[in-house]
């Protein structure tokens, strides 16, 4: 009739692992029976990452006349309940928590106002009774118990039986009247003693005045089993007779032919019993199904009892769940922790009893060396790791589409980044490189209307029409860096512009070829002049722009750019960029064009002191001087920025530039054409020049 114990082994390991109560204590009886209980709990503590932060033997038997040996055990039990593990198993006999109560007032030298703040798991073998010596004794310590208990049910009629119980019923009885004596705290006077003494017990005593330390009214686990048992029994004995009837009558059962005609009722043995009591099956008086297995056992379910202490002292128990080993797998334990008391002490509910604070996301375990594995250092996830519950043994990266929260927590979606027209930044560059190219659109318009004039003649117009259509390419191709990285996009943007900056230096080349070779053919008896013109103009800019087209062709047939994603090099976004594909041709590209520029520098610096109604060669110098720092600062400034800073920076590069070229060379001429009026014309050229 008693369930296995290891059905209440799996409920204790359920509730520490609800609660998360990975570091507790163990009291257990100096027995065989609790060297058992240690050895089957020891390996489910393990498997369940439970630590017993200690185990403490408790004596079998705690006497008066041998208190200088509990000494030592009392000190162990104070300085074990005075740290801060909040969880301690106890396990014994009857009389085990009776003795746990007299060593705490022994250790605590009768001092029986004792707070312990603590949570005891008690097991199933443990009756909460205080008798004796123990009478009055304090229970506050064990206020907010989980005790486990053989299942019991509420019997009809149960309490009525108890209150006629006399010890007068039967005077052979000796069980009632120590019992009486006890509970009462009376004696029975021997049968010579005539006189009436005080503290003798009359019998009348009222049962229901005992409160629960002593003695309870309901039905106990034990009771219980006992009264399903007598029941069993019973119904065994009426089976055989039965059977010993049939088998008289030559009707013996079928599963108990073997056995009918072995059975006597005078010389009975209980194995005899067996084959009828693995056959009983009934509804007990409880309406509760009673049966056995077929290894003889009942059903092994365990009652999850929640201790109440109360003011006079006494306790009453709350049936808050149950161990039912026969219920499905995730309905084999249940309780209900709304229904828990806890004791008044804890300021954290449930309260916690673990070696160490556990370790909160964004952090995991390291092992504390020759500590047990429930005691360990919490140390933060390495740079782009998360963990994201407690107590991680590990962490882990996130999707590549996600990144770590600040606190290395959680996993937050990457956005999704690229130089938008919506975007501030990207809004402005668009504003800045379409008004750069309306300007540069007009003053080709100024040069257009004004062709005829000296200003514009001597600076040879299919050059200058040439050079500010290609300026205002350049300015429109920044254009094409903006936006959602598409195929024709990204094939196209670096290509369109190297080309119009390739063809805007070569027109900026012929100016100073031009300029230069101007003044040698006004030398007396120069071959130069036949140079001076549109020959020398054809002769620069198509070979010049022609290889930087080569270099493209190369460069798209190779290796084209296409769009790419990349989602490293920032970890909370997600780049849209257009890879280059080739990065050495791209470099070759810019780097045609840094030749070209440098050579326009080179050649405008050594004629700018030329004798020149404009000074032309001056201001093409500033402008190339400008133009090689811009994209000097370009290269370094571009490897080290990523994203849409990356895009940002070319295009801020291709609009400073090509300004620059617009500003140093037009301004001036634009400001003669447009203020200065009567400085536009041949006399004046030709008095500048003398």
């Amino acid at each position: 009739m008693v369930p296995k114990e290891s059905h209440q082994n799996t409920g204790i390991i359920r509730l520490l692992r609800y609660f998360g109560w990975n570091w507790v204590g163990i009291f257990v009886v100096e027995n065989n029976s609790g060297q058992h209980f240690l050895q089957s709990l020891e390996p489910l503590f393990s498997e369940n990452g439970i630590c017993s932060a200690f185990i403490q033997w408790l004596p079998y038997m705690a006497r008066l006349d041998k208190m200088e040996e509990h000494v030592d055990i009392c000190y162990k039990i104070f300085m074990h309940l005075s740290n801060d593990i909040n969880v301690s198993i106890v396990y014994g006999e009857s009389l085990t928590i009776a003795v746990l109560r007299f060593l705490l007032t022994l250790g605590g030298f009768g001092n029986e106002k004792l707070f312990f703040k603590k949570v005891f798991i008690m097991t199933a073998q443990l009756d909460f009774m205080l008798t004796g010596l123990l009478r009055g004794w304090d229970l506050q310590v064990f206020h907010g118990t989980i005790a486990f208990a053989i299942h019991t049910e509420n019997i009809p009629n149960f309490r009525e039986f108890i209150k006629t119980v006399n010890p007068h019923w039967n005077k052979a009885d000796r069980f009632i009247q120590v019992f009486w004596e006890q509970a009462f705290d009376c004696y029975f006077p021997k049968p010579w003693e005539q006189t009436e003494d005080i503290g003798q017990c009359t019998g009348n005593e009222k049962i229901e005045d005992i409160f629960m330390p002593h003695f309870e009214m309901s039905m106990t686990g034990h009771s219980y089993g006992i009264y399903n048992a007598v029941h069993s029994v019973a119904r065994a004995l009426h089976a055989m007779r039965s059977s010993q009837s049939n088998y008289k009558r030559g009707k013996c059962p079928s599963h108990t032919s073997k056995k009918c005609n072995e059975v006597k009722p005078k010389n009975l043995q209980a194995w005899q019993l067996h084959p009828f009591l693995q056959s009983v099956s009934f509804n007990n008086s409880a309406g509760e199904s009673v049966s056995f297995e077929q290894r003889m056992q009942a059903r092994g379910i365990f009652d999850i009892i929640n201790l109440e202490t109360l003011p006079n002292n006494s306790f009453q128990r709350r049936k808050v769940g149950k161990v039912d080993p026969s219920a499905p797998q995730d309905e084999q334990v249940t309780f209900d922790e709304n229904m828990l008391v806890w004791h008044p002490g804890f300021k954290q509910l449930p309260p916690f009893s673990l070696c160490n604070e556990r370790c909160r996301p964004g952090c995991q375990k390291k092992s504390k060396e020759e500590k047990k594995f429930c005691c360990y250092d919490c140390i933060p996830c390495p740079d782009g790791e998360i963990s994201n519950s407690t107590d991680m043994d590990d962490c882990f990266r996130c999707p590549e589409d996600h990144y770590p929260s600040n606190d290395r927590s959680t996993c937050i979606s990457k956005s999704i980044s690229f130089l938008s027209y919506g975007d501030p930044l990207g809004t402005s560059l668009a504003v800045i490189a379409s008004s750069f190219a309306l300007i540069t659109a007009m003053v080709l318009g100024v040069f257009i209307k004004h062709k005829d004039t000296p200003l514009v003649k001597a600076n040879n117009r299919n050059l200058t029409y040439i050079l500010l259509i290609s300026l205002m390419l350049c300015f429109l191709s920044s254009l094409l860096f903006l936006g959602e990285p598409r195929e024709v996009t990204c094939l196209l943007r670096q290509s369109i512009f190297g080309l119009t900056f390739s063809v805007a230096i070569s027109c900026i080349l012929a100016k100073t070829t031009i300029v230069s070779l101007a003044f040698l053919a006004t030398r007396p008896g120069s071959r130069m002049m036949k140079w001076v013109g549109n020959r020398l103009v054809h002769f620069i800019i198509f070979p010049c722009s022609l290889l930087q087209t080569c270099i493209c062709l190369v460069w798209l047939a190779s290796s084209p750019p296409f769009p790419d994603v990349d989602m490293k090099s920032i970890p909370e976004e997600i780049i849209i960029q257009c890879n280059e594909g080739s990065v050495i041709m791209f470099y070759f590209v810019l780097g045609y064009i840094g030749l070209l520029a440098m050579a326009s520098f080179i050649l405008a610096f050594q004629v700018r002191k030329l004798p020149d109604t404009f000074n032309e060669a001056k201001f093409i110098t500033f402008s190339m001087l400008v133009f090689c720092s811009v994209w000097i600062c370009f290269v370094p400034t571009y490897l080290s920025t990523k994203g849409k800073e990356m895009v940002a920076v070319e295009i801020f590069s291709i609009l400073f530039s090509s300004a620059a070229l617009l500003g140093f060379i037009f301004a001036p001429k634009c400001y003669i054409i447009a203020l200065r009026p009567d400085l536009n014309s041949r006399d004046q050229l030709i008095r500048r020049k003398n």
